[in-house]
């Protein structure tokens, strides 16, 4: 799995985060998607590394812009009651 992060630029309000995970679910195969207009942040976590100019594409058609774009492993965290 792979772990997805972008800054953007340009989202002010929740509405701006949905108009951004809406574009991403729509056009590429994801597991989960988030955005935080606060930190101008978007977290998407997938399958296999996403295609970066596709991605940057994608969302400057909304009006928004990439600043930054990074890829990395990811891992699903486990689950314990007792905190192993």
């Amino acid at each position: 799995m792979t772990k997805t992060t972008l800054k953007i630029d340009g989202m002010m309000c929740s509405m701006c985060e949905s108009h951004i995970n809406d574009t991403i679910r729509r056009d590429f195969e994801i597991k989960k998607v988030t955005s935080s207009h606060k930190k101008g942040i978007t977290e998407i976590i997938s399958d296999t590394e996403l295609d970066e100019s596709k991605l940057r594409e994608a969302i400057s058609k909304t009006g928004y812009k990439v600043l930054e774009y990074a890829a990395e492993p990811h891992e699903k965290k486990k689950f314990s009651l007792f905190g192993r």
